[in-house]
């Protein structure tokens, strides 16, 4: 090998290196992207890798079909996947309250950025096939290639993620691509035809992807607003959600990945209809669990009682516990609750600490967010009941929010014939809560439900301790004609997925 071309083969070398990376980053961001905004995370992230794959099997294919002036093609075809790749989260946001078919113009971005990225590793193996040897031309792409994509998929969700978030992430690795363009076209002046064209076009779209990174929170913040209809005073990017909090004239709202948690105006009733019931009717409260309820609220209701003296809350995500501890509106509206010291709070997965927890619960008040997606699935599923057994007492009451009864009863009665499966006693009730509509919840426990009342307080806004009032469901909200959800089937998200589909 001639030693003097030897920092040609290394460049385009290192570009597959770039290429696989920022190839593997879009993807992973138009899957997250759509989870965010569609829902139901392995369906989309499923889709979305089906159709990178086949669009760049397809850029592959048409690689045969560029024969000349190659190392042009290659630098033309890297500022593209930068543009392209770059924009999208930019674009996909902006369209999304815009255009009623946002499915075609998410999988259009899919299929563009997967087949010019299919076209490059082809067009790099035939500009480097006479200055290397097959056998070490293969093994350096392939190599180089898969070295990419394990560091894109590391970094995603440990760094790009939580530091950059689903807007600049794209945008930052659009400008390695047009970077890389950049450097080849003042690098490789000997080997290209139209140089200076090159450079002006890696320079004008360098400029314009920083203008975007620069401006990528306002527009964020733009597309937000007009997505809520509401003023937003707060948002971040955890590891696990985006995270937003809106203002209007009446209220504060909380979106988690654009699903409404809360209204402030009238949360009250929701957290009393969760908590009071169970609270009430258990002999001894002295030991409560609280597993999801990351803002507070259900923390608020179970320090009203005297007799409780410790308070566990399980919550997967340390950046919502911390914004419900630390910002002072959210501590007005949960009364500091999380910071009490009578309240521990562990950020961890709850399927997994019920698994390896030693402590039995008076109280079990399970909070989590609808079933959407399987990993939240999971968590409504028989094997996750029966782990929740191991850490009651005979005497222990559980109550569970279990989705609307009246837009998705499969997905309700689904999640109390699950628990009754476990349980020995399991009464489902439900309420009426403005922002939500009827909602629903279920309480079980070992021993008979008979609504005995132990312990009451007074000054509830809503709840009256009429239980039986709101175990009554009219016909528009019954049905049996549904499964337990196993942890090997979730049958409750294809429920869950079908009766909300419908709502939206």
């Amino acid at each position: 090998m001639d030693r003097r071309k030897l920092p040609f083969e290394l460049l385009l070398l290192f570009s597959v290196f770039v290429i696989a990376t920022c190839g593997l980053i879009y993807e992973l961001v138009a899957g997250a992207l759509a989870s965010y905004l569609l829902g139901d995370s392995v369906k989309q992230f499923s889709f979305i890798i089906g159709v990178y794959l086949f669009s760049m099997g397809v850029g592959s294919y048409l690689a045969k079909y560029i024969h000349r002036n190659l190392i042009d093609r290659f630098i033309e075809i890297e500022i593209l996947v930068g543009v392209i790749g770059g924009i999208s989260s930019v674009v996909l946001f902006v369209v999304f309250n815009t255009f009623s078919h946002f499915e075609w113009i998410l999988y259009l971005f899919v299929f563009l950025t997967g087949c010019l990225v299919g076209l490059e590793i082809p067009l790099l193996m035939n500009i480097l096939k006479g200055r290397v040897k097959f056998r070490d031309l293969v093994s350096n792409v392939f190599a180089f290639d898969y070295i990419g994509a394990l560091l894109a998929s590391i970094l995603f969700p440990l760094v790009l993620i939580p530091n950059l978030g689903i807007l600049r992430t794209p945008l930052f690795f659009g400008l390695i691509n047009i970077s890389v363009a950049l450097f080849l076209s003042f690098s490789l002046k000997e080997e290209l035809k139209k140089r200076r064209w090159l450079q002006v076009k890696s320079i004008l779209s360098f400029i314009a992807l920083v203008v975007l990174f620069i401006f990528a929170d306002k527009i964020l913040a733009l597309s937000e607003e007009k997505l809520y209809g509401e003023n937003i005073i707060y948002t971040h990017n955890s590891p696990y959600q985006r995270i937003a909090l809106t203002r209007n004239n009446k209220d504060f709202r909380l979106y988690l990945n654009n699903n409404l948690q809360f209204s402030s105006a009238d949360e009250y009733r929701y957290h009393e209809a969760l908590i009071h019931p169970a609270m009430s009717m258990a002999p001894v409260i002295s030991n409560v669990l609280v597993l999801g309820g990351g803002d507070g609220f259900a923390v608020r209701e179970i320090l009203k009682y005297k007799e409780v003296k410790n308070v566990t809350l399980v919550d997967l995500d340390a950046e919502m516990t911390r914004f419900f501890r630390e910002n002072k509106t959210m501590r007005d509206l949960n009364h500091n609750a999380l910071n009490n010291s009578k309240v521990s709070i562990i950020n961890q997965d709850a399927y997994l600490w019920v698994k390896n927890a030693k402590s039995k619960f008076d109280v079990i008040i399970i909070d989590f967010p609808d079933p959407s997606n399987y990993s939240l699935g999971k968590l409504y599923s028989l094997q996750f009941y029966k782990e929740l057994k191991k850490i009651v007492n005979p005497e222990t009451f559980i109550s569970v929010q279990t989705t609307s009864p009246y837009f998705a009863p499969k997905s309700f009665w689904c999640i109390q014939k699950t628990l009754a499966q476990v349980f020995d006693h399991v009464s489902a009730y439900h309420t009426y809560v403005p922002s939500f509509g009827e909602w629903g919840f279920c309480l079980a426990s070992g021993q008979t439900l008979n609504s005995e009342i132990n312990h009451r307080l007074q000054g509830l806004k809503y709840y009256d301790y009429n239980f039986s009032q709101m175990a009554y469901f009219n016909k528009d909200m019954k049905t049996d004609q549904v499964e337990i959800n196993r942890l090997d089937n979730q049958i409750l998200v294809r429920y869950f997925d079908e009766e909300w589909g419908r709502v939206q």
